[in-house]
C-alpha cells in the first residue's frame, strides 16, 4: 500500500503466529444450512457432548474437518474450524503508522485522528473523526479516494491508499460514491438529485420536483445499483404524505411513488437493490422489511423482527437480489442469514453468534460478506456452541460453505452508536475500514484501515470464474 503499508511493525506480532492462531478443532461448529427449497437439508448439530451430522453433507464436512485438524494447508479457515482467539494487548498506533495486529498477522494503519487538523482551516471533532456506516461505500470506484464524514465538518477526501489528506467539500444533503465512476458522487439534498465531481467540486443536477420536498437518500443507508443507474429517494408529497420512489439516471425517469403511510410501523430508509429491479424499505417498530418492484408494486412483507437487519444486499450467483444480515428472531435468532428478495426464501449462513454488522460493498469481489463482531470474550467464552469472534471482522462465503477469513480485531470497546466498528470494505475486498475507540469506553473513535490477502484459488472463485 505504498507509504501507509510500505513497513511492517514487528513489535506487535508475526504471522506465524497468527497462521496457528485460526486453526484446529473448535467446539463451535453448530453450522446449519438449509437449502432454499428445504429439500435438501444439511446440519451440523451437537447432542450430548458429541457431533451428529445428517444429510448430504456428511462425507465433505468430515473430510474438510479431518484436514483442519492435521493442519494441511487450505485456501480458508471454516467455521468448523475457527477457535476463540482472546485479544492481545497492544498500544493504540500512532497516526498514519504502520503496524499488524499480533493475532492474525494482518498488516493495518490508523488513517484519523481526532482532533487534528486535516487540511488548513478544517479539524475533525476531538471526540470522533471516522467513516459513516458498514453499508455505505467508504472508497470511490477506483479505490483511489476515501470519504470520512462523521466529526469532519463536510466530506474530507483522504488518499484512499496512503490516507494521506487531500481536499475537502461542503454538500448539501447526503452523497454516496458512484459504482463505476471514480469521480463521481450522487448526492440527494432536500429538493434534487444532483451529481458531484469531487476533485473539481462541479455540480450538476440530475432530477428536481415542484410536486415533492423534503428528499432524502435513504436516509442513511441509501445505496445506488450496480451499474450506477438507479437509487432511491424518499421525499414528502403535496400532501405532506411520506413516499418513495426509483430513479433512473440514464433514462431520466421517475418511477411511481410508492406511498409509505399505510405500511405497519414508521419508515426507517428505502434502497434500490443491486440489480435496480426493487425497492427495498425498512419499517421501525416492529422492525420489519417491504420489498416492492420499482412499479411500486409490493412483492414481499418480511413480517418477522430484523429477519434480518443490520446489513447490505448483493447479487447472488444466481443473478438474484439477496439481503444478507442477521436475524434477531427465530428459527435463526443471533444467526447470520440470506433472503432473496423476490420471494423472502432464507439460507442460514452461521451458527449463532454476536455479530452486529453486516455490510458487502465488497461491489468487486462478490460472493462474500464482511461480518462486524461485537460482544466480549467472557460473553462468547461462555456459549461455547456459538461462533467464537468477538470484537472481530470476519469475512464469510454466502455460498453456504462456511468458508472464512479472519481479518482483524477491532478493539471497539461498547460506548454508544459512534463508538461501533461498522465493518465496510473496499470495492474489491483488498481493504475493509473499521473504527475504535480502542477498547476505552468514552475515548475518541478513530477509523482504521487493514489490508486484506486473498490466496489465488479464492480469488478466482470470489470473482464468479468456474
Amino acid at each position: 500500500m505504498r507509504e501507509a503499508f510500505g513497513a511492517q511493525a514487528t513489535a506487535s506480532g508475526s504471522k506465524g503466529g497468527a497462521g496457528r492462531g485460526t486453526r484446529g478443532m473448535a467446539d463451535t461448529c453448530g453450522f446449519i444450512r438449509p437449502a432454499l427449497t428445504g429439500a435438501h437439508r444439511q446440519f451440523v448439530r451437537r447432542r450430548h457432548g458429541q457431533w451428529r451430522v445428517l444429510g448430504m453433507a456428511k462425507t465433505a464436512l468430515f473430510a474438510a474437518l479431518l484436514v483442519a485438524a492435521a493442519g494441511e494447508p487450505q485456501a480458508g479457515d471454516t467455521l468448523a474450524s475457527a477457535r476463540l482467539v482472546r485479544t492481545p494487548e497492544m498500544r493504540m498506533p500512532g497516526y498514519l503508522q504502520p503496524t499488524t495486529d499480533p493475532a492474525f498477522g494482518t498488516p493495518f494503519v490508523r488513517v484519523t485522528d481526532p482532533g487534528r487538523q486535516i487540511l488548513p482551516g478544517i479539524s475533525c471533532k476531538p471526540s470522533l473523526c471516522r467513516h459513516r456506516y458498514s453499508s455505505a461505500q467508504a472508497w470511490n470506484a477506483d479505490q483511489t479516494l476515501l470519504v470520512i464524514t462523521s466529526g469532519c465538518p463536510g466530506l474530507c477526501f483522504l488518499d484512499g491508499q496512503t490516507f494521506r489528506p487531500l481536499f475537502h467539500r461542503r454538500v448539501a444533503g447526503a452523497c454516496e460514491w458512484h459504482p463505476t465512476d471514480p469521480e463521481l458522487m450522487i448526492c440527494v439534498s432536500e429538493d434534487e438529485i444532483y451529481a458531484l465531481a469531487v476533485r473539481t467540486d462541479t455540480r450538476t443536477s440530475i432530477f428536481s420536483s415542484s410536486e415533492l420536498g423534503g428528499f432524502r437518500f435513504g436516509p442513511g443507508k441509501g445505496n445506488l445499483s450496480k451499474d450506477g443507474r438507479r437509487l432511491v429517494v424518499r421525499a414528502l408529497n403535496k400532501a405532506g404524505a411520506l413516499v418513495a420512489f426509483a430513479y433512473d439516471i440514464g433514462a431520466a425517469k421517475k418511477y411511481p411513488e410508492i406511498p409509505l403511510a399505510g405500511l405497519a410501523g414508521e419508515n426507517s430508509y428505502c434502497s434500490i437493490s443491486p440489480s435496480g429491479r426493487y425497492v427495498f424499505c425498512f419499517q421501525r417498530l416492529p422492525n420489519t422489511a417491504y420489498i416492492f418492484s420499482v412499479e411500486g408494486v409490493q412483492l414481499q412483507h418480511w413480517g418477522e423482527h430484523h429477519r434480518p437487519g443490520h446489513g447490505d444486499m448483493t447479487i447472488d450467483v444466481d443473478g438474484s437480489d439477496v439481503y444478507v444480515g442477521i436475524s434477531k428472531s427465530d428459527p435463526d435468532k443471533f444467526q447470520v442469514i440470506k433472503r432473496r428478495l423476490v420471494d423472502g426464501a432464507v439460507t442460514v449462513l452461521t451458527p449463532r453468534g454476536v455479530a452486529q454488522h453486516a455490510s458487502i460493498r465488497n461491489i468487486n469481489r462478490p460472493g462474500w460478506v464482511f461480518l462486524t463482531y461485537g460482544g466480549s470474550y467472557a460473553k462468547v467464552a461462555e456459549r461455547p456452541n456459538w461462533l467464537p469472534f468477538y470484537r472481530e471482522i470476519v469475512a464469510l462465503r454466502i455460498d453456504g460453505s462456511g468458508e472464512i477469513r479472519r481479518i482483524v480485531h477491532t478493539r471497539s470497546a461498547r460506548h454508544g452508536y459512534h463508538s461501533e466498528a461498522h465493518g465496510s470494505p473496499s470495492p474489491d475486498g483488498s481493504q475493509v475500514i473499521w473504527a475504535s475507540n480502542w477498547g476505552q469506553p468514552g475515548a475518541p473513535v478513530a477509523d482504521y484501515v487493514a489490508r486484506v490477502s486473498w490466496p489465488a484459488q479464492t480469488a478466482k472463485q470470489a470473482t464468479g470464474e468456474r
